[in-house]
C-alpha cells in the first residue's frame, strides 16, 4: 500500500505536535490527494463508527467542508444514490466493511462515481484479493490506501485506544477464561502501533516487567499485560519497517507501556484543578457543558451547549491550574475588563463595596459591547463558581486535605475513623473514594474483617464494598519480589513507621493548598528521560546496548535541558499553580507563549501508555514535563477516566453479568 512521506519524526523539518500531524495527516494525505484530475468536485465522505470518532477528534467539520466533503454518511446506514458523485471511504478493514463497500460500488449502477478507500489500520491480503476479484469494481477505484490511523487524539499530547473494556477484559476476575484478552490486547497495540506510524517513529518499547519468577511464585496473565502488549507492539511495529516507506529503521524515540497497578491512587484522588474539578464534579457528557442563559425575549432561561475544549483560549489557559488560581485569574479579567469600560465604572460606582466576581459578571453581561469574548469569560467565571459552591457544600476541603496525609504517611486509620465518624453526612461516593485511597496505600489495613469494619463504619453499600475488594486484582505484578529503592510500589515498607505511597520533595514552596499529589508516572518519565528507569523493573523489547539509554541514544535529547537545582527527593508541589507572574514555563500563559519556539527545540518524543485507563492529572503531567524536559511528552491509554467512571469499571472486574450499559461514560 502506498503512502505518502510526511516527515514528522523529532527529527526532520518543522516540528508540529501530536494532534497537528493527526489532523494534516486527515486532511491533507486523504482527503486533498483525492483532489486529481476529473475528481476535484465535491465528495462523499463514508465511515464507520470507529473512524468517525478517529476524524472527530482531530478535525471540525468545517475543516472536511474545506477540503471539498460535501457530505458524510455513515456506511452502516441507508444512503442514497449520488451516481455523479465521488466517495471517500475511511474504514477500518474488516470483512463485514469491504462486503459493505463491495455492495456499494458493484454492479450495474453503483452508488458513486468513484470511490476512494483509506484504511485505518494494515489491511488483510485476504479483504484486498476480496476486492481485486470483483472485476465490476475495480475500474471505479481511485486510490486503495492504507491510512495507518486508528486512534483517538483527545488532546494536543494525548490519544486513546478507545478500549472502555480493557480493565475488566485484561484485569477481570475470570480473565482466565475469557476470551476477550487477546482480543483487546491485539486491538489496543494495533492501534497504538498506528500512533508510530502516523509519527514516522520507531520507539525503543520499554514496558513494566511481570514479578520474577521462581519456585513460589504464580504469575497470571494480569501480572503479563505490559510484557504481552509491548510484544504486540513492536511485532506490528517491525512489520511497519518494510512496508510503510520512510519508516524509520532505527530508533527515534521512546515508549514505556504501564498498567494500572502503578498507580491505584491517581484515578480516585480529588484533583485539584480547573480541568480536573469541571469533569469530576459538574454532570458533564465529555468535553460538552449545558449552562443556562437569560432569554432573549424574557422569559425562561435558555439551556446551551457549550464544549470546554483547545479551542476555547480560556479554557486553554487556565484548565491545569488549580481552582483557586483559576477563581483569582477569572476575578483578575473581570476586573480589568470593567476599568477599560467606562460604563461598566459608573455603574459600579453606584455601589461603594467592592465587587465580587459575580456583580462584575452581571454589569458586564449588561453592557450594549457584550462580545464573544466576554460570553466566554462569563461562561468560565459561572463554572468557577458552582465548583466553589460545591466545594463548600461537599466540605470537600478537608477531606482532600486527608486524602493527601494518607498518600504522604501524614495521616492513618485513627484520622480515617476520626473522620468517618464526624462527618457522616460526606457523600458515599467521597467515603468510597477516601477508603480506596487507604487500601491503597495501607492494603493490609484490609486483610481480614479490619477493611470490613471500616468499609461498615462508612455504610458502604455492598456494591461500593465491591470496589475497594476489586483493588486486589490491580496489585502491582512487580510489588511483591521487588525491593522498596527499586520499584514505585504503592505498598510501603511495612517496617517503617511513616506508611505513604508517594515521597515528599524539599526546596520548592507550595503556592496553593492540596496542591502536594502528583501522579506516579511523573517520577518514572523524569526518570526515563534521564536513563536512569531502573531496566530490571523496565526491560526493553528491543533490547537496546547498555549505553542506548545511558549516553549515545540519549545524549542529543538533552542538549537543551538546563539541569536542575534540586534533588530528585526534593518536595513535589504543583508548579502549574505558581504565581502568575513567574515565567517558569510551568504557567499556562507560559506554556501558550512559549509553545511555538520551544517544539522547534524539542529533543525525541517519548510516549507514555497506561493501560485500564488514564486521568487528567497525568495528562496534565505530561504538559508539565514536556515544557520541562524540552521533549514532547504523550500520554495514550485505553480510555481516559474520571473518578466515577472508574470506579463503575472497577466494580464490574468481579461482577457475574457485564454489560457496558452500565458505565457512566
Amino acid at each position: 500500500m502506498s503512502m505518502s512521506d510526511s516527515d514528522s519524526s523529532s527529527h526532520g523539518g518543522e516540528y508540529k505536535n501530536f494532534r497537528q500531524i493527526s489532523r494534516d495527516r486527515l486532511l491533507h494525505e486523504m482527503l486533498r490527494s483525492t483532489k486529481t484530475g476529473e475528481s476535484k468536485s465535491w465528495k462523499v465522505l463514508i465511515m464507520d463508527k470507529i473512524t468517525v470518532k478517529v476524524i472527530s477528534c482531530s478535525c471540525k467539520m468545517a475543516d472536511i467542508t474545506d477540503e471539498g466533503v460535501s457530505l458524510v454518511e455513515d456506511l452502516f446506514r441507508r444512503r442514497q444514490p449520488l451516481p455523479s458523485m465521488d466517495a471517500i471511504y475511511f474504514m477500518q478493514p474488516s470483512r463485514e466493511n469491504v462486503v459493505m463497500f463491495l455492495s456499494d460500488m458493484s454492479g450495474r449502477v453503483p452508488l458513486y462515481k468513484k470511490a476512494f478507500i483509506f484504511f485505518s489500520s494494515p489491511v488483510p491480503k485476504e479483504l484486498v484479493s476480496l476486492i481485486k476479484n470483483d472485476t465490476s469494481v475495480l475500474p471505479r477505484i481511485g486510490a486503495l490506501r492504507e491510512m495507518n490511523l486508528e486512534y483517538f487524539a483527545i488532546d494536543s499530547q494525548g490519544f486513546i485506544t478507545d478500549n472502555e473494556r480493557a480493565l475488566e477484559e485484561l484485569f477481570g476476575e475470570n480473565v482466565e477464561n475469557s476470551r476477550h484478552y487477546d482480543v483487546c490486547l491485539n486491538v489496543m497495540a494495533s492501534r497504538i502501533a498506528t500512533v508510530f506510524a502516523s509519527l514516522r517513529e520507531l520507539p525503543f518499547v520499554r514496558y513494566r516487567s511481570a514479578k520474577n519468577l521462581d519456585a513460589s511464585t504464580v504469575t497470571t496473565l494480569r501480572d503479563v499485560v505490559p510484557t504481552k502488549l509491548a510484544a504486540s507492539i513492536w511485532n506490528c511495529l517491525t512489520k511497519y519497517k518494510t512496508t510503510i516507506p520512510h519508516f524509520p529503521q532505527t530508533e527515534t524515540c521512546e515508549l514505556l507501556i504501564l498498567d494500572r497497578s502503578v498507580d491505584q491512587i491517581a484515578p480516585v484522588i480529588h484533583e485539584w484543578t480547573y480541568d480536573a474539578m469541571c469533569h469530576d464534579l459538574l454532570d458533564m457528557e465529555g468535553n460538552k457543558y449545558v449552562h443556562e442563559i437569560a432569554s432573549k425575549t424574557g422569559g425562561e432561561p435558555e439551556k446551551k451547549e457549550v464544549l470546554l475544549e483547545d479551542h476555547d483560549p480560556i479554557w486553554l489557559e487556565l484548565r491545569h491550574a488549580h481552582i483557586a488560581d483559576a477563581s483569582e485569574r477569572l476575578h483578575e479579567k473581570m476586573t480589568n475588563f470593567v476599568s477599560k469600560n467606562k460604563a461598566a465604572q459608573i455603574q459600579g460606582s453606584r455601589n461603594g463595596s467592592e465587587l465580587s466576581t459575580r456583580d462584575l459578571q452581571k454589569m458586564v453581561q449588561a453592557l450594549p459591547q457584550y462580545s464573544e469574548q466576554i460570553d466566554k469569560l462569563s461562561l468560565h467565571v459561572e463554572i468557577a463558581g458552582k465548583i466553589n459552591r460545591i466545594i463548600r457544600e461537599m466540605d470537600l476541603r478537608e477531606l482532600g486535605q486527608l486524602e493527601q496525609d494518607l498518600v504522604f504517611g501524614d495521616a492513618g486509620t485513627k484520622e480515617v475513623i476520626n473522620f468517618l465518624r464526624t462527618k457522616q453526612h460526606a457523600s458515599p461516593e467521597s467515603k468510597l473514594r477516601l477508603l480506596m485511597i487507604y487500601a491503597a496505600v495501607s492494603p493490609e489495613k484490609f486483610e481480614g474483617d479490619k477493611g470490613s469494619k471500616l468499609m461498615q463504619l462508612a455504610r458502604l453499600s455492598p456494591d461500593d464494598m465491591n470496589a475497594v475488594h476489586n483493588m486486589r486484582l490491580l496489585e502491582g505484578s512487580s510489588d511483591a519480589k521487588k525491593n522498596s529503592a527499586g520499584s514505585f510500589s504503592l505498598k510501603f515498607d511495612v517496617n517503617k513507621r511513616k506508611h505513604a505511597a508517594r515521597k515528599d520533595r524539599t526546596g520548592e514552596e507550595e503556592t496553593w493548598q492540596l496542591s502536594r499529589f502528583y501522579p506516579m508516572i511523573e517520577e518514572l518519565v523524569e526518570k526515563l528521560g534521564k536513563g536512569e528507569l531502573p531496566k530490571n523493573d523496565y526491560p526493553c523489547m528491543n533490547d537496546p546496548s547498555p549505553t542506548v539509554h545511558g549516553t549515545t541514544q540519549s545524549a542529543p535529547v538533552r542538549n537543551n535541558q538546563v539541569p536542575t537545582a534540586h534533588s530528585m527527593r526534593s518536595r513535589r508541589t504543583a508548579t502549574w499553580a505558581r504565581p502568575r507572574n513567574s515565567d517558569d514555563g510551568y504557567s499556562s500563559d507560559s506554556v501558550l507563549r512559549h509553545t511555538s519556539s520551544d517544539f522547534k527545540r524539542m529533543g525525541q518524543r517519548i510516549f507514555v501508555f497506561i493501560i485500564g485507563g488514564a486521568t487528567r492529572s497525568e495528562l496534565r503531567v505530561c504538559h508539565k514535563l514536556t515544557t520541562k524536559l524540552k521533549r514532547e511528552v504523550i500520554l495514550g491509554s485505553s480510555s481516559l477516566d474520571d473518578p466515577p467512571q472508574f470506579i463503575t469499571k472497577l466494580k464490574l472486574l468481579s461482577a457475574q453479568e457485564l454489560s457496558i450499559d452500565d458505565l457512566r461514560i
